[in-house]
C-alpha cells in the first residue's frame, strides 16, 4: 500500500484521479489540495464522487507520503516545486506539460522520465519522477511510433485531432462556454499547438533521422471528452503488413489495440484504452486513433506509470468500461 497525495485537486484530471485511486487497491490519498476549496467537501466539486469519499480539500501538505500527483495548469508545477520544495524520497508524477521536453525534464535534483508506457516502459518501472504526456501527444504518439520505430515514417505527416471541451480545462473562457461550443466546430493553434514539439522529439527518439513536417489541425468539438486523430502519410506498406507492424509494436501494450472496423469516440470515453485502425488507399496510409482524454490522455496513464514505479500490475485499477450512450 503507498500513500498519494494530489496538488491542484479541483480540476477535471484530478477528479478522474481521484475517483481511480479511490478505488485503486494499493492506495490512500493522504491530501487533495486546494488553495480556493480548501475545508471544503471534496465531492461538493467532484460531485460524482458523492458516496465514495467524505474527504476535504486540504490547504496543507502532509510529507508523510510516497508519491504525489500535480495536476495543476502548465507553468504551474516548477513554480509550485519552488515554493514547495518535496523531500527527496517523495516521489513526482507532473500531469502539466513543464518537464515533458528537454532540457526541462531536470529539475533542481530531479530528473523526469517521460510518461508513455508503450514507448519506454522499463525505463519508467526505474524512474523516481515521471512527466505524464499531453493528450493529443498521446494519441498522436500512439498513432505513429510503430512507423517511426521501423524506418517507415519518411514522408511529412498530416494530422488533424479533434477533442472535447474537457480538454481546455475547467476554468471559464469564451470557447468553453455551452452557448459557444454546443452545435459549434472551430480550429485553434493551427500548425504551432504545443504539443507538436513533444510529438517530435518521441518520434527522433524511435527514428533519430526523422525531419519531416508534422501538420496539426486540432479542433474543438461540440462534445465533453474525447480525443479523435486521423493521421495521414505515404508509405510503401501494404494494409496488411502494416496491420502486423502496429500488432507486434503494442504485444505487450495492454491498454492499446487495432480494430478490424473504423473507430467511433464512444468505444473508448470513460476508459484507459487507446484504439487504432488502419486504412490503406493508393500511396497513403491513413492511421485513427482514440482515447479519453482524461484518462489514457491524463489522469489513467498518471495511473499507468504509478503501477509501473511501484511494481503493482499495469493494469490495477483502470478496468474502466465504456457507454455505449
Amino acid at each position: 500500500m503507498i500513500n498519494v497525495g494530489i496538488v491542484g485537486g479541483t480540476g477535471y484530471a484530478a477528479g478522474e484521479l481521484v475517483r481511480i485511486l479511490l478505488h485503486h487497491p494499493e492506495t490512500a490519498i493522504r491530501f487533495v489540495y486546494s488553495t480556493s476549496k480548501a475545508g471544503e467537501p471534496v465531492a461538493s466539486v467532484h460531485q460524482d464522487l458523492i458516496g465514495d469519499t467524505e474527504m476535504n480539500f486540504s490547504h496543507e501538505l502532509d510529507s508523510d507520503i510516497d508519491l504525489l500527483f500535480l495536476c495543476m495548469g502548465h507553468g504551474n508545477s516548477a513554480a509550485f516545486l519552488e515554493d514547495h520544495p518535496v523531500d527527496d524520497d517523495i516521489q513526482i508524477i507532473d500531469l502539466s506539460r513543464d518537464f515533458r521536453l528537454a532540457p526541462e525534464q531536470t529539475y533542481d535534483r530531479r530528473s523526469f522520465v517521460y510518461g508513455l508506457p508503450e514507448l519506454q516502459k522499463d525505463t519508467i518501472r526505474e524512474a523516481r519522477n515521471i512527466a505524464n504526456p499531453g493528450c493529443f501527444a498521446t494519441a498522436i504518439q500512439l498513432a505513429l511510433l510503430p512507423l517511426a520505430h521501423s524506418g517507415h515514417l519518411g514522408t511529412d505527416v498530416h494530422i488533424h485531432g479533434i477533442t472535447g471541451s474537457t480538454g481546455a480545462g475547467s476554468s471559464l473562457r469564451a470557447t468553453s462556454h455551452f452557448s459557444w461550443r454546443n452545435n459549434n466546430v472551430s480550429i485553434y493553434k493551427p500548425l504551432r499547438h504545443q504539443h507538436v514539439g513533444e510529438v517530435r522529439q518521441k518520434l527522433q527518439q524511435e527514428s533519430p533521422d526523422f525531419d519531416k513536417e508534422l501538420n496539426f489541425i486540432p479542433v474543438r468539438g461540440d462534445f465533453t471528452r474525447g480525443i479523435f486523430i486521423s493521421a495521414y502519410m505515404e508509405c510503401a506498406l501494404s494494409a496488411d503488413d502494416a496491420r502486423v507492424l502496429y500488432r507486434d509494436y503494442y504485444q505487450d501494450a495492454p491498454f492499446v489495440h487495432l480494430s478490424n472496423t473504423p473507430l467511433h469516440l464512444k468505444q473508448v470515453v470513460n476508459t484507459n484504452k487507446g484504439l487504432l485502425h488502419l486504412e490503406k488507399e493508393g500511396n497513403k496510409l491513413l492511421v485513427t486513433s482514440i482515447i479519453d482524454n482524461l484518462l489514457k490522455g491524463a489522469s489513467g496513464q498518471a495511473v499507468e506509470n504509478m503501477n509501473l514505479m511501484f511494481g503493482f500490475d499495469q493494469e490495477m485499477g483502470l478496468q474502466l468500461k465504456p457507454s455505449n450512450f
